[in-house]
C-alpha cells in the first residue's frame, strides 16, 4: 500500500502544481498490476474530491508548514482513514513507510505522530476546520460564492453532490442490443445493473468497463445520464444533415447515429481527440454509416464548411466543466475565476459562427457541462437579444431529473436519475 500512497501523493501534488489528473496519473504509473493502479486512482481522485477538508486537517495537525509532498501524503492517508475501509493501523504504518521513501528517514516519525494524533483527536479537529467554507465544502472560495450566487436555494446540495462518487452509467447501442438483453447478459456474469432513462443502465458497483460483456462488440457506451439527453433533444429524423460541433470523444455523435439514419459531420479542433471519435464509431459498428469526421475550428467555419446548411446542430461548447467535477475533481482546483470569462467569449464566438450554418426551421442545441450561469443562461440571453429570429424552444426533462430551467443539477448518490450537471438550450431558426 505504501507504494500506492506515494504515487497518489505525487499525482495529487502535480495537480495542485497545475497538471491535469490524467497526465499526473500517467506520470506516476510504473506498470504495476491493475489492482495497484486502481488503488492509486482511487486515492488520487478521492483526495482531490475532498482536498479542501484534507488540506485543512493536515495543516491543523502540523505546528509548522510541511514539505508539499509530505503534506500531500498526510492528506492522502487522512482520506483513507475517513473514506475507505482500510484498517487504520495499516494506513498509518504504510504512510510512515511512504514518508521515508518520499523524503528522508526522519520524516517517518513526523508522519507517524501526525496521523496518530489525528486518530486520537479526529472529532475535535474535524469540528475546527469545518468553520472554514473551503474546508467545509472542498471547493475554492470563489467557486463556492459563485454557486451560491447562481443557485441561492440549492447551492449547498449542488456542492455536496459534486463531491459524491459518480455512478457507472452506460448507454445501450439500440442498433446492436436491447436494454433487456444486455442486462440479462450482465446478470449471467454476475454483474448487477438497473435500468435508467430511455436507454441507460447503471452498473453497481462500478467495474472495469472494458471487461464487461459486450464492450468489445459495441453493445454499449459509457455516458452520463445527463449527457444521454442531448441527442434526443435534437429530435433527429432519417435523412437530416446534422453537425456535431466539438464532437470528441464522440459520445453524442454515436448516439445521434444510433437514433436515426442521419448524415453526421463530427467536427473537432483536436486531432488526437478526433481519433477517439473514429475509434468509438468503429467499436459501435457505426463507422460505415453516413458520418464524416473533420478537424476544424467550430468558431471558423470558412475552413471546413461546404456551404450546405444543417437541419440540426449540436453546439457542445468548451466550458469550465464545473458540472462534472465529481468525475473530474482536479477541475475545481485547476480553474481560476478569469477562466469563466474566457470560456464565455469562446462560447459567444462559436454560437455566432454556427448559427448561419443552420437551415431555416432547423434547431441548434447549445450544451455545456457547466453550472455557472455566466456560461449558460447569460450566453443564451445575450445571443437571443442579438438574433430575433432565434426562438428558444421549451425543453421537457424526465420527471425524475433534478433541474432548474435548462440546467440539469448534479444529483445526490441516492437519486433515481443520477446525473452530472449539464445545461441545454434549444434554439429554432424562424
Amino acid at each position: 500500500m505504501h507504494v500506492e500512497q506515494q504515487q497518489a501523493a505525487r499525482a495529487v501534488r502535480a495537480v495542485l502544481d497545475g497538471a491535469n489528473l490524467r497526465d499526473a496519473l500517467a506520470a506516476v504509473d510504473d506498470g504495476s498490476p491493475l489492482r495497484g493502479r486502481a488503488l492509486v486512482q482511487e486515492l488520487a481522485y478521492g483526495t482531490l474530491r475532498h482536498w479542501g477538508t484534507l488540506d485543512a486537517l493536515a495543516r491543523r495537525l502540523s505546528a509548522k508548514p510541511a514539505e508539499p509532498l509530505l503534506h500531500t501524503l498526510v492528506a492522502v492517508a487522512i482520506y483513507q482513514l475517513d473514506h475507505t475501509r482500510a484498517p487504520p493501523f495499516a494506513v498509518v504504518d504504510r504512510a510512515v513507510d511512504a514518508a521515508g521513501a518520499l523524503a528522508r528517514p526522519a520524516a517517518k516519525g513526523w508522519v507517524n505522530a501526525l496521523l496518530r494524533r489525528y486518530l486520537r483527536e479526529h472529532d475535535a479537529l474535524a469540528a475546527e476546520v469545518q468553520r472554514d467554507p473551503v474546508a467545509r465544502w472542498s471547493y475554492p472560495r470563489w467557486w463556492i460564492e459563485q454557486i451560491e450566487a447562481d443557485f441561492p436555494v440549492r447551492w449547498a446540495e449542488i456542492l455536496a453532490a459534486g463531491n459524491a462518487r459518480p455512478p457507472l452509467t452506460l448507454r445501450v447501442n439500440r442498433r446492436l442490443a436491447s436494454r433487456e438483453a444486455l442486462a440479462a447478459t450482465f446478470a449471467e456474469r454476475g454483474v448487477a445493473t438497473r435500468p435508467v432513462g430511455a436507454q441507460g443502465v447503471v452498473v453497481d458497483p462500478p467495474q472495469n468497463v472494458t471487461e464487461l460483456p459486450g464492450y468489445a462488440e459495441g453493445r454499449f457506451s459509457v455516458q452520463d445520464l445527463g449527457a444521454q439527453l442531448a441527442a434526443p433533444l435534437l429530435d433527429v429524423a432519417d435523412g437530416m444533415r446534422v453537425l456535431d460541433a466539438c464532437a470528441a470523444p464522440g459520445g453524442k455523435t454515436t448516439h445521434l447515429l444510433e437514433l436515426a439514419d442521419v448524415a453526421v459531420t463530427a467536427l473537432d479542433n483536436d486531432a488526437a481527440r478526433l481519433v477517439r471519435v473514429g475509434e468509438n464509431l468503429e467499436r459501435l459498428g457505426l463507422a460505415k454509416r453516413d458520418v464524416e469526421t473533420i478537424r476544424g475550428d467550430a468558431g471558423a467555419p470558412a475552413g471546413w464548411w461546404d456551404g450546405r446548411p444543417f437541419d440540426r446542430i449540436l453546439a457542445d461548447v468548451p466550458c469550465s466543466a464545473s458540472g462534472v467535477v465529481r468525475r473530474h475533481p482536479d477541475g475545481k482546483w485547476l480553474r481560476r475565476p478569469a477562466d469563466i470569462a474566457a470560456f464565455a467569449r469562446g462560447q459567444d464566438r462559436i454560437l455566432e459562427a454556427l448559427w448561419p450554418l443552420l437551415s431555416r426551421g432547423g434547431t441548434m442545441l447549445y450544451a455545456t457541462c457547466s453550472l455557472f450561469a455566466a456560461e449558460n443562461e447569460a450566453r443564451i440571453a445575450k445571443f437571443i437579444a442579438r438574433h430575433p429570429e432565434a426562438l428558444r424552444e421549451s425543453i421537457r426533462f424526465p420527471d425524475e431529473a433534478l433541474h432548474s430551467g435548462g440546467q440539469l443539477l448534479p444529483s445526490p448518490s441516492t437519486a433515481v436519475h443520477n446525473q452530472d450537471g449539464f445545461f441545454y438550450a434549444l434554439l429554432r431558426k424562424a
